[in-house]
């Protein structure tokens, strides 16, 4: 694995419940709470997980749309968490992010050329007189034609808008792309199309992606490592061959279970797991495993101390307890 680009170190985002102008808050919503992970250049890291898992609070911390409460945030040598004014404005230009919603993402009033030029204007050195001919050359490195640069967003299509999204990001010329959820709210046809373009675009621009998704065919298809998060922290962490050959942590075996099999020739031959109870409250976590509540395989002491995240197999990490090493292989959790 080569340098990492992208490196975060115990990264915690709390937000402050009650409290108020004369009484300072006593209770938090641990939203991340302590999530550590590196990201290598030109390659892609998902984060995966259940609504509430913190997943996109991780990628809006990253990208310092949030302030994180604790932790690193390491962008190559440059410590994001604690740029502030203009040292993070410098910065910005080397870190862009593709939202969920492309149509939520433009401004409806604006032309499409003219949301890519701003980017241009606002981010890049270029001489003036030659951003309209790196406008259009932006439009065609992502599937469209010049002429629709005097179109609005309302005149394209959702998949068309995304690439309207991917080239206002392209024209900084970034380092790290942070992608959340960027194909969720496509139809399925057109959501390949966009996830083919984006890997061409890594390569012929080597990018680097933070990709955030809960769907894991998706995954699997785009990212080189996956992280899963639950409930603030990551359960398990290692390459994207590794973790869908052979999940270790429950809650990533039932994951994988909810979904249809990414295997045609094994349809049917898996069994569902059917997690019951519902997760913790963020405000008051328990003591111990955060997910103990809800494990088939969890024993008393389970819930006495929150294990650590440990490697249990060559860049292979987990977050449990009853996962053990036997013979150099990891052994799965078995209920």
């Amino acid at each position: 694995m080569s340098a990492p680009l992208l490196r975060v170190d115990d990264l915690r985002v709390h937000f402050p419940v009650g409290g108020g102008l004369l009484r300072r808050a006593r209770r938090f919503v641990r939203a991340v709470d302590g999530v550590s992970f590196a990201v290598a250049r030109g390659t892609t890291f998902g984060i995966v997980g259940e609504s509430g898992s913190g997943k996109t609070t991780t990628a809006l911390a990253v990208m310092r749309l949030l302030r994180p409460t604790g932790g690193r945030i390491l962008l190559g040598d440059t410590d994001l968490g604690a740029s502030e004014g203009e040292a993070l404005r410098r910065e910005r230009r080397r870190f862009q992010m593709v939202f969920q919603d492309p149509f939520a993402s433009l401004n409806p009033r604006k032309r499409a050329g003219d949301t890519v030029r701003e980017a241009l204007e606002l981010m890049t050195p270029d001489d003036p007189a030659d951003r309209e001919s790196r406008v259009a050359e932006l439009f065609a490195q992502v599937g469209l034609r010049p002429e629709q640069r005097m179109l609005f967003p309302h005149q394209f299509s959702g998949g068309q808008r995304q690439r309207i999204v991917l080239a206002r990001a392209l024209a900084a010329r970034p380092e790290l792309v942070v992608c959340d959820e960027p194909v969720s709210a496509l139809d399925v046809a057109i959501q390949a199309q966009i996830l083919n373009l984006m890997q061409r675009l890594q390569r012929e621009h080597g990018l680097t992606y933070l990709f955030i998704s809960h769907d894991l065919g998706v995954v699997r298809h785009l990212c080189t490592h996956v992280a899963v998060m639950y409930l603030g922290v990551i359960v398990e962490m290692a390459p994207r061959d590794a973790l869908f050959a052979q999940p270790l942590h429950p809650y990533t075996t039932a994951l994988w279970s909810a979904a249809p099999s990414f295997d045609p020739k094994a349809r049917g031959r898996g069994r569902r797991i059917r997690l019951q109870g519902d997760p913790p409250s963020p405000i008051d976590l328990p003591s111990g495993c955060r997910f103990a509540g809800r494990c088939p395989a969890a024993e008393p002491a389970c819930a006495q101390a929150e294990p650590p995240l440990r490697e249990v197999a060559p860049g292979h990490f987990v977050r449990c307890r009853r996962v053990e090493v036997v013979d150099g292989q990891a052994q799965p959790v078995l209920g």
